[in-house]
């Protein structure tokens, strides 16, 4: 045991640990996550006791800067102009994580258990959450990109919130249940959340200000480090929720500042692993196999019921929302990790005198639930990923300028002027172009009085060179019953891509157009799908993940 360590050996024995395990993780086919999770539960009091808690606690203002950074890198992913497209699938799965989820653990919790129904409430309430971190690690080790990405860690924000706002209200019923002469007002925990939301907001507004004439990248790091430490710092000095405010501040800094990414997390994606290795190490040494076997029936039929709940509600969701067989399948299973929050939430409980009663049970179930979700979460988390099509992603590819947000299937004539002005008002909405949509679509109605980009087989590819940014840009629109324009073929245009290519990409402009003719323009199977595709989410399904691309949407190996 390394009783005398000081603080600097005690996180270089940390981040040693936790960097090993997690490299072998990887080579047994497993999340990095779980290998350091585990090797923190062998470090930790359970079986070798490496480290004494003194140590542990000494390291706990790195840990809560860690929480503070991975919960702005959730937030980054509320942005609601990107998320607008997936709003129908992530208000079905708010709901039903938020409603189903609870229901069968409390259910599952009051038929096989004799707790009392207040203890069951708080344990249900729990369930609603994922953990931030954990899901991110992954995503990012993974190298995961697309909607279904997308889909979840905008998931994973919105069911921590909305588990903070159903565990106050369980709390503060609970509390009325076992001391029905205190007085007991849901307005406390209702203001503690509004005061966490209001100073994300105002910590990451104030950090767009003070940045607005920054450039230089040291300046902009310290500036980030400031914000992000301010926030944490202050949430726990005022008893507030630090992973409420600092995803109210990554979602403040996506949406107010989307293009600019040189302020918040990323600054700090050198040191990224390094800080996922030292948090996740810490999680798994603060774990207790004791509690396992002091709560483990309750821990395994709460486990059971949450992992049935959030699969069902990820299945209906899915279905009511429409979405493809993907997301059904794999968006529930892909939520079980249950880390940070669920432990934060739990010390409420245990260090309040009115649940005296049931403190050292509460704190044993909980976690234990935590040791069962983060060993098995991470796993189920990785299988999500890998069979959603989304694993891997991350990587440029040609046909990257086209995703969900940017596509649409009501793409409406009657002429060619019409089409592609829609398009180009979507290129520049989506996009947050400095130039207006009439700037935009005179530039390529130039293009266009120079020679028609109908190419025949209902395909037309609009374009333009402008200097708008330093990435290819543009928009997709399909029309199921065609429109009527001049045509080499004389066949009606069924789908019409709007490019527009940076003056100094010739090359990838080309290699584009290229592309999409040879794979649209020439394959009847491809344009029967897509000619007749019913939303957007399929046609991006369609142009990134069907075999049939897979020759033409190619990775840029050159640009990594």
């Amino acid at each position: 045991m390394l009783a005398d360590a000081n603080v600097l050996l005690t996180l270089a024995v940390i981040l040693i640990a936790g960097t090993l395990s997690g490299h072998l993780a990887k080579l047994l086919h497993l999340p990095s996550v779980t290998g350091q999770i585990v090797a923190g539960v062998l470090m930790g009091a359970s079986v070798f006791g490496v480290l004494t808690e003194e140590s542990l606690h000494s390291l706990q203002p790195l840990v809560d800067f860690a929480l503070g950074l991975m919960a702005v890198a959730v937030g980054t992913h509320l942005n609601f102009r990107r998320l607008r497209v997936a709003r129908r699938r992530l208000l079905m799965l708010l709901l039903l994580e938020a409603i189903l989820t609870p229901l069968i653990v409390y259910s599952g919790l009051i038929i096989f258990t004799d707790i009392t129904s207040s203890t069951a409430l708080l344990l249900a309430t729990l369930a609603v959450s994922t953990a931030p971190a954990t899901v991110l690690a992954i995503v990012k080790e993974t190298a995961s990109k697309g909607s279904f990405v997308m889909t979840l860690l905008a998931g994973v924000a919105l069911n921590n919130l909305a588990c903070i706002i159903l565990f106050e209200i369980a709390r503060t019923v609970a509390r009325t249940a076992v001391a029905p002469n205190a007085s007991v007002s849901l307005l406390v925990p209702l203001g503690a959340i509004c005061q966490s939301l209001l100073l994300g907001f105002a910590v990451g507004g104030l950090l767009i200000v003070v940045t607005l004439r920054v450039v230089r990248t040291d300046r902009l790091s310290s500036l980030s480090l400031i914000a992000i430490l301010l926030t944490t710092g202050l949430t726990e000095h005022l008893g507030l929720s630090v992973l409420l405010a600092c995803l109210c501040m990554g979602m403040t800094l996506t949406n107010l500042t989307p293009d600019k990414e040189e302020i918040g997390h990323q600054v700090f994606d050198s040191f990224e692993t390094a800080i996922f290795a030292v948090f996740f190490t810490v999680a798994g040494m603060e774990l207790r196999f004791e509690s396992l076997a002091m709560g483990g029936l309750l821990a395994v039929i709460a486990f059971a019921g949450r992992l049935t709940g959030k699969v069902a509600a990820g299945h209906l969701a899915m279905r009511l929302a429409g979405a493809t067989q993907r997301f059904r399948r794999w968006i529930g299973l892909s939520l079980i990790p249950q880390a940070g929050l669920a432990v934060g939430l739990m010390l409420l409980v245990t260090e309040d005198p009115a649940f005296a009663a049931i403190r050292e049970l509460f704190l044993a179930v909980v976690l234990a639930m935590v040791l069962l979700n983060e060993t098995v979460g991470p796993i189920l988390t990785r299988i999500g990923l890998k069979q959603s099509g989304d694993f891997g992603r991350d990587r440029a590819r040609i046909l990257d300028f086209l995703s969900e947000h940017n596509i649409t299937t009501e793409l409406a004539g009657p002429d060619k002027q019409t089409a592609i002005r829609q398009l180009a008002a979507l290129t520049v909405d989506a996009h947050k172009l400095s130039i207006d949509t009439d700037t935009l679509f005179d530039a390529v109605m130039e293009g266009e009085r120079q020679s028609s980009t109908c190419v025949g087989e209902g395909l037309a590819l609009p374009h333009a060179r402008l200097d708008v940014g330093e990435k290819i840009i543009g928009a997709m629109g399909i029309c199921r019953p065609g429109l009527s324009l001049a045509t080499p073929d004389h066949r009606p245009v069924h789908c019409m891509v709007l490019i527009i290519t940076p003056t100094s990409m010739p090359e990838r402009h080309l290699e584009v157009l290229q592309a999409l003719a040879a794979s649209i323009g020439r394959d009847r199977t491809i344009q029967q799908q897509l000619y007749h595709i019913d939303s957007p989410a399929h046609a991006d399904e369609l142009l990134h993940l069907d075999q049939q691309f897979e020759d033409w949407n190619y990775y840029l190996e050159d640009t990594e």
